[in-house]
């Protein structure tokens, strides 16, 4: 017998190989449907080292898959264990698929990586077809520059398990920025399975600002954050370079090294934050958005996540994104400074400090995100709601519902 809605479980899928980005998306979205769904309950596999780290709702919690990290040369590796990469996808893959058994979900939902770390869903994703279970697949609004996406896509061969297994893409930005699969080779089947749902609106976190912040909260000033901050260090360097050279600009400065950033370069930097009156820096905050809410500008890589930020809490930004090993942020932002919602500085060859502290003079009469009307532009959040609704509402065939 089928659940009803008022008992339906959902699973996401991380892999989580570096940085915050994947499994904050997936945070918000679990929240996001606890909390509009009673007895709706929500299961997080994800690799993130620090997801231990972060507050979750009730109804919401997590299973911590070894985690791995990804080398220069492009290979992964264990990021604790003694084990050979292969054991490690092993292991993995094996806890996806027991957890999802026993879970037995409703709707996995999967992010970014359609099967997974090397594959390792590839099994849970087959398993659980027969049972009924809606297989969806959720990309950020932009992966990758076209070319090298479908080189990507061509070695690790998504595309049968689009075809075949997964009943729904859904992107979680507008078209009016990306089409993120665009320059892969995709059937009519396959494009027909593709929902744009708008971007995830960030939710306001209560409680006490970090101690360490407060005094910042007393006057105006600028959120500088590298999301993570494993490849952050020319953006920090290139602030305090602003700062080093002009004591006068308009605003203090709130700098959130990220909980990456290696930490001879993180101590490298506080002494030069410490030489500074206006300017202050934390570690890491898991409340990150309660900063940005109160922050007068945003200066940012442009991640997934924070470009969300800067349009749910409207601040002025200046976006530097990297455009190594992806050019995600590069194609986001400028995308995003085409239709007015951002400003970007590309950073190519030397940084100058005069540079970055023209963009941050200007900023007090920089245009808000929301002085650009883009219809749907934040409806990501009630779309992927009303869809998960509606997948639960049909419930699930019984011939399929046997565990």
């Amino acid at each position: 017998m089928g659940r009803n809605t008022g008992d339906a479980r959902v699973l996401i899928y991380s892999h989580d190989t570096f940085g915050l980005g994947h499994l904050r998306r997936c945070r918000t979205i679990a929240h996001s449907l606890v909390a509009r769904t009673n007895r709706l309950s929500v299961l997080i596999l994800s690799g993130s080292p620090i997801i231990g780290s972060f507050d979750f709702a009730s109804r919401v919690d997590f299973v911590r898959v070894p985690g791995v990290i990804k080398l220069r040369n492009g290979e992964y590796s264990s990021s604790s264990l003694a084990l050979d990469i292969a054991e490690v996808v092993d292991m993995r893959a094996s806890i996806v698929r027991h957890t999802a058994e026993v879970f037995d979900p409703d709707v996995f939902v999967v992010d970014k990586e359609p099967l997974g770390l090397r594959g390792e869903i590839h099994d849970t994703l087959r398993v659980l077809k027969p049972r009924g279970t809606r297989l969806v697949l959720g990309l950020r609004d932009v992966m990758d520059d076209p070319a090298a996406l479908a080189t990507e896509w061509r070695r690790k061969n998504p595309v049968p398990a689009l075809r075949d297994l997964y009943d729904d893409i859904l992107v979680y930005g507008l078209p009016e920025i990306c089409n993120p699969l665009a320059g892969v080779d995709l059937s009519r089947q396959i494009i027909d399975k593709v929902t744009y749902t708008g971007y995830l609106r960030s939710r306001y976190p209560t409680g006490q600002p970090p101690s360490d912040a407060v005094r910042l909260f007393n006057e105006p000033y600028v959120l500088v954050t590298p999301g993570g901050g494993g490849d952050g260090e020319e953006l920090i360097d290139w602030v305090l370079a602003a700062y080093e050279n002009d004591s006068n600009l308009p605003y203090g400065a709130l700098i959130v090294f990220g909980p990456f950033m290696h930490p001879r370069r993180r101590a490298r930097f506080r002494s030069r934050v410490d030489k500074l009156e206006r300017v202050e820096a934390l570690t890491f905050e898991t409340r990150v958005e309660q900063l940005m809410a109160n922050a007068a500008g945003v200066v940012a890589m442009g991640g997934y996540n924070t470009f969300c930020e800067i349009l749910t809490f409207d601040r002025p930004a200046i976006i530097v994104p990297r455009r190594r090993p992806r050019m995600e942020q590069f194609i986001r932002a400028s995308r995003a400074q085409s239709l007015g919602l951002v400003r970007m500085l590309s950073g190519d060859g030397k940084r100058q400090p005069g540079e970055m502290a023209e963009a941050l003079r200007a900023m007090p009469s920089q245009p808000r995100p929301s002085d650009v009307v883009v219809p749907g532009l934040l409806d990501g959040l009630d779309r992927v709601h009303n869809l998960v609704e509606g997948w639960l509402s049909l419930g699930r065939a019984p011939s399929r519902r046997s565990a």
